[in-house]
């Protein structure tokens, strides 16, 4: 939460003076996938490394994961993006006035359509952006990380992959697949964004989902498929 938002908000357009700093999209996307690359070689062993509440709906809807862990996954995943977002509005309260202000009122970083889309897309075309990409992202997390397969390849085929989604996504919806980053964005980024906020809830949870109950129709077609012993 801390790189892509903190990318986002402050290296993604920044020009001042002689100092001029503007990672773009690709920027961004590289941001994403290296934070979420970074987090989960260091704590996927720890807690499996999902930082996601779509992922772990999807994992539990797939039956890689159990109900009983879910609240408190995506509560410490809630918390866990608010302390980021919030950080960094401490952050920018330290730059200038105009800087905070201005950045609250472009959304701070939210997701969503219209005013929040960098090309100014429908609702729907949010939408459906957020629920295929987080599909393909819940995709590759199942097939990485169900199998018997080098551990070591799992953070970079996930982190990869959400660098190039990033890329697809963040000139049509601003890229979140994340409802917790998208919440942990939207108390900051004013009324339109809070507004919004539901489409960044549905969409990436029905994406993760319907990969989920994908699987598990697979899984009773296929009784003898193994369950990963790590998820």
């Amino acid at each position: 939460m801390f790189g892509v938002i903190g990318a986002a908000t402050f290296s993604a357009s920044f020009s001042k003076s002689d100092v001029a700093v503007n990672i773009g999209f690709l920027g961004v996307a590289f941001a994403l996938g290296l934070s979420v690359l970074v987090g989960a070689i260091a704590w996927g062993p720890v807690s499996g490394g999902h930082f996601n509440p779509a992922v772990t709906l999807g994992l539990a809807t797939a039956g890689f994961f159990s109900w009983r862990r879910v609240p408190a996954y995506i509560a410490s995943q809630f918390v866990g993006g608010l302390l980021a977002s919030t950080a960094l509005v401490l952050v920018a309260a330290g730059t200038s006035t105009e800087f905070l202000s201005d950045a609250r009122k472009s959304g701070f970083a939210s997701t969503g359509w219209g005013p929040l889309s960098p090309s100014g897309a429908s609702w729907e075309a949010a939408f459906l952006i957020e629920a295929v990409t987080t599909a393909v992202l819940m995709a590759v997390v199942l097939a990485v990380s169900t199998r018997r397969t080098d551990a070591t390849l799992a953070p970079l085929a996930i982190g990869f992959t959400l660098t190039v989604a990033a890329l697809v996504a963040i000139p049509i919806s601003n890229g979140s697949f994340n409802p917790a980053r998208s919440i942990a964005t939207a108390v900051y980024g004013g009324p339109v964004a809070l507004e919004q906020l539901w489409l960044s809830l549905v969409a990436p949870t029905l994406g993760a989902a319907l990969v989920g109950l994908v699987v598990t129709a697979v899984r009773h077609l296929a009784p003898r498929a193994r369950r990963s012993s790590y998820i």
